[in-house]
């Protein structure tokens, strides 16, 4: 397990609206993820808005925050909220079921 709590690491609750769903966007999520070194997770909600967790070195997850604004090549990203979230993200990146 990878704590958020480390000093050298942090961890961000990711949820970005728009046309983000069925347009590759959760595959392209961890695809990033794995570029940057991140730990965390990616899904769909219910409400046809992305939902996710990264964790890692605060300049890896800032960069992480700025692709997701940015979004897969497929995507509209409308609005993006972001907040700190505090505990263990377990390592590697992953996609969760829908909730």
């Amino acid at each position: 397990m990878s704590g958020a709590d480390r000093p050298d690491r942090i961890a961000r609750r990711i949820h970005v609206k728009g046309k983000v769903q069925g347009v590759w966007f959760r595959a392209w999520t961890v695809e990033q993820a794995a570029e940057l070194g991140l730990d965390g997770w990616v899904r769909n909600r219910a409400d046809g808005s992305v939902e996710a967790v990264a964790a890692g070195p605060a300049d890896r997850v800032e960069e992480m925050i700025a692709r997701c604004r940015r979004g897969s090549p497929a995507s509209r990203v409308d609005s993006i909220d972001v907040e700190d979230t505090p505990g263990v993200v377990a390592q590697g990146f992953t996609q969760k079921p829908t909730v």
